[in-house]
């Protein structure tokens, strides 16, 4: 009775945990807390900006294929940032310059045209994954720095009952707590960082094919331009 009496007096909430926690167990979980808030930032920012660049490749791709003149659409969207616009744009630089002199390489043309959307939509695929990197080294690395601060909180229980000569439960319980805590905020860190990775991974595939198709076919209309050239 009495032990349970002095675990009951023992304060398990968050912040008295943080609070009685010493200056290392402190810094690993503020280290891992601003870690899971700058990884929720990258995740709705993430999410907020893909959704505005499917529905704007949606309808880039619908007035494209609308277009009888792609000369015109070029110049109306030469200024466009959108990332299947920016392939677009490296398809029609390629085929000016490709086609821009008296006698042309259709062979080559085709190739080079090829090639620069290809770079454009590798380079631009990097781009929207820049800040992913960050998720996946959350979610990889946190869990181990809550497990050191797991250790360090054992470590001091320990150094409490040899201090206080005394193995009780109210003597070993807050460093113990300690320790749990910053586990626990270290999968709270991981957990979301791995999903949100493994969806934004499969959302950036996805968009990478799309702008692939797209080139695809901007080169096959291409191509066919070079057989009425000839």
């Amino acid at each position: 009775m009495d032990l349970l009496i002095a675990t009951q007096n023992v304060g398990f909430s968050p912040i008295k945990l943080f609070l009685d926690a010493d200056l290392v167990v402190k810094s690993v979980i503020i280290g891992l807390a601003l870690a899971s808030v700058w990884g929720w930032t990258i995740i709705l920012s993430f999410t907020v900006k893909m959704s505005g660049i499917n529905k704007k490749s949606d309808t880039f791709e619908r007035e494209f294929w609308g277009s009888s003149d792609i000369a015109a659409f070029a110049k109306t969207h030469s200024q466009n940032e959108l990332p299947v616009a920016k392939v677009f744009a490296a398809g029609m630089a390629e085929w000016r310059l490709s086609t821009n002199g008296k006698s042309i390489d259709r062979s080559g043309t085709r190739e080079r045209l090829a090639t620069a959307m290809d770079a454009t939509i590798a380079a631009e695929t990097d781009r929207l994954a820049n800040r992913l990197n960050f998720l996946a080294t959350t979610g990889s690395v946190a869990p181990f720095v809550g497990l050191f601060g797991t250790v360090w909180g054992i470590m001091r229980s320990f150094a409490a009952i040899a201090a206080e000569q005394n193995s009780s439960l109210a003597v070993v319980a807050p460093g113990i707590a300690e320790a749990l805590f910053a586990t626990a905020i270290g999968l709270f860190a991981a957990i979301p960082a791995v999903i949100a990775y493994n969806r934004f991974s499969h959302r950036l595939n996805q968009y990478e094919a799309r702008m692939g198709r797209f080139a695809d076919g901007f080169h096959g209309t291409l191509s066919r331009e070079l057989e009425l050239e000839g």
